[in-house]
């Protein structure tokens, strides 16, 4: 991907973009935009070696951290919650007791992990279940984009 197909994404996109790339460095599968429940959309979901499954919430200023009033609730979804932000963002906005990546759109780095707090058994089956099914749909429509496919 060239820096001219870059422009023409938001700066979300860039983020988790970039947040994908860390999640990969820690060897980390990672979707993106993933429905944990209804009414819920994370931006980037991580499913780790382990088993382990991270939630990271990508924020491209304050007034977008300001106007998210969900993300309570994806801490029902994952062992560890995090927060993606650029170097600019103020980070002090940021609760502590979560985790905090700095990423752009080429990379980043964990600069402060998220208290673990395990995933009951049951709810990790659905979620890697949820991740697996979301993961492999997405892959047959970049082969097949013409193939409907219920986004269940």
């Amino acid at each position: 991907m060239s820096y001219d197909d870059l422009q023409s994404f938001q700066p979300g996109q860039l983020l988790a973009r970039g947040v994908a790339r860390v999640l990969s460095s820690h060897g980390f599968a990672s979707v993106e935009e993933l429905v944990p429940a209804r009414g819920l959309r994370v931006d980037v979901m991580g499913l780790g070696p382990k088993g382990e499954i991270w939630v990271i919430e990508c924020k491209s200023g304050r007034a977008d951290y300001r106007s998210d009033h969900k993300w309570h609730g994806y801490l029902d979804w994952c062992d560890r919650f995090f927060w993606a932000v650029d170097v600019d963002f103020p980070t002090e906005l940021l609760p502590d007791d979560t985790g905090l990546i700095i990423a752009d759109a080429y990379g980043g780095e964990v600069v402060r992990m998220a208290p673990e707090d395990r995933l009951p058994a049951a709810r990790r089956k659905v979620m890697v279940q949820k991740f697996a099914t979301t993961a492999a749909r997405r892959l047959q429509l970049t082969r097949d984009p013409e193939m409907l496919v219920d986004a269940g």
